[in-house]
């Protein structure tokens, strides 16, 4: 067995690369090739993953080191997206058998094993996290949407982003617009049923992601509220039960909710109601969240009112 050098071991410690490198980047960094087929050979302490991509070390290769992986196959510019690429953004689903990898549509590689290429012309604008640049979550799942066939699969997938408050059906039928049409109608036809949701699921989705940082019980969603006579009274997006209080998304600058029922009647009836806008749910999240802790140690104080709630669901995904 070839004996390390200091500049091997230098390259071994280096945090950045998940213990996954390329062969050129350990020949420019002053590994012989001797000592790289060395340590790649059956038994050895290394192994070679994909053509010209290393792992330094022999364990079973964890999802990150695949990606890491991917991103050297595909050489300079490649973005790593579809379901690995919403998983980067905080949206829990499980990985896929193959890491999705966006390359320039000059770049001559193939798929290999676990890594799935696709060499396009649209390389989007990506987003990096510790070294690995992820397609943003719209071109994600268009990408994930153009090679799914099952309704109901296709219509969660659709409903994830929104759902997580990442992008808005507008956004998705955009990206779907600015590629290639082929197949693309069963997913045009998914969106525009999801359309009419659209702007409540964002809202509540950005809401979700908010109160991951607000220390609150988590409350139950979509929710109709009713008088101690059992009469409806109003309707709130997230409501906490045990203080009665109400969170209403979408309100305009003027304090109008649209389709929600008469606010002054949730008040009239002593519920705490936190009312936001879309602007202040986008660009002032940290001042909502003190308004929500603020409301619910108010509304705590209080005995609680003579209200119920109907037709609640459960805060998680």
């Amino acid at each position: 067995m070839a004996r390390l050098t200091s500049a091997e071991l230098a390259t071994l410690a280096a945090p950045e690369t998940d213990s996954v490198t390329t062969n050129t980047r350990l020949r420019n960094a002053g590994v012989t090739a001797h000592a790289i087929a060395s340590r790649c050979r059956a038994g050895g302490p290394w192994r070679r993953v994909l053509p010209g991509v290393i792992q330094l070390g022999d364990e079973k290769l964890s999802r990150r080191q695949q990606l890491r992986a991917a991103m050297f196959y595909g050489g300079a510019g490649s973005i790593v997206t579809g379901v690995d690429a919403l998983r980067a953004q905080g949206i829990r689903v499980p990985p896929p058998r193959h890491v999705h990898t966006l390359v320039p549509i000059h770049r001559r590689v193939h798929s290999q094993d676990f890594v799935r290429l696709e060499r396009t012309s649209r390389l989007p604008d990506p987003f990096w996290d510790e070294g690995i640049a992820f397609a943003p979550p719209a071109r994600a799942t268009i990408d994930i949407a153009r090679r799914e066939t099952a309704p109901e699969r296709l219509r969660r997938l659709l409903g994830l982003p929104i759902y997580y408050g990442l992008c808005t059906s507008d956004d998705l039928r955009a990206e779907l617009d600015a590629g290639n049409q082929r197949g693309t109608a069963s997913v045009r036809d998914m969106l525009r049923s999801l359309s009419r949701f659209t702007g409540e699921t964002y809202l509540q989705g950005l809401a979700r992601g908010l109160l991951e940082s607000v220390p609150l019980p988590p409350p139950v969603w979509n929710v109709t509220i009713c008088d101690a006579l059992g009469r409806p009274i109003g309707v709130v997006d997230a409501w906490w039960d045990e203080v009665a209080l109400g969170w209403q998304l979408g309100v305009d600058a003027w304090g109008r909710s649209g389709p929600k029922m008469n606010h002054l009647a949730l008040t009239a009836a002593d519920v705490i109601l936190v009312r936001t806008t879309p602007d202040q749910l986008r660009a002032e999240g940290g001042s909502v969240a003190r308004q929500l802790a603020s409301a619910f140690a108010h509304a705590a104080k209080r005995r609680r009112p003579r209200v119920r709630a109907l037709g609640s669901v459960p805060a998680a995904v």
